[in-house]
């Protein structure tokens, strides 16, 4: 199965230098419905801050956020409340993978395990069947 990936248009507008969108024009931005923009903030995938009158701000960084949620919603059969799981891991696994490349490490997190030595019980049983 080969991933879709949606593109976005990011065309810069008047008052977008401050990094704040509202919720129609951050919609616009992601190609999505302003229902499901709201949908995305109640489940906790996209975060959102709230003036005094009740509406819904985003920061433009995340754009690329809900781009990403519409690639793996494609590529992936899972409903959105699943993808916030499968962001948080993924954004897990990075975090991960980046404090081992810092700390220099390329052996592995583990040592690897020593074969243990046959025990009398062990030692017992092979001799019953053989």
């Amino acid at each position: 199965m080969t991933a879709q990936y949606l593109p976005i248009r990011y065309r810069p507008t008047r008052g977008s230098g401050r990094g704040w969108l509202g919720q129609e024009e951050f919609a616009r931005r992601c190609g999505l419905h302003p229902e499901l923009v709201r949908r995305f903030v109640a489940l906790g995938l996209v975060p959102a801050v709230r003036d005094a009158d009740g509406a819904l701000w985003f920061s433009t960084s995340q754009v690329a956020a809900v781009a990403r949620l519409q690639r793996l919603r494609a590529a992936l059969p899972l409903n959105y409340a699943a993808l916030g799981l499968v962001v948080d891991l993924l954004d897990r696994i990075t975090e991960l993978e980046t404090a081992l490349r810092v700390r220099g490490h390329t052996e592995p997190v583990r040592p690897p395990a020593r074969p243990q030595q046959p025990t009398a019980i062990d030692q017992k049983r092979s001799e019953r069947w053989t």
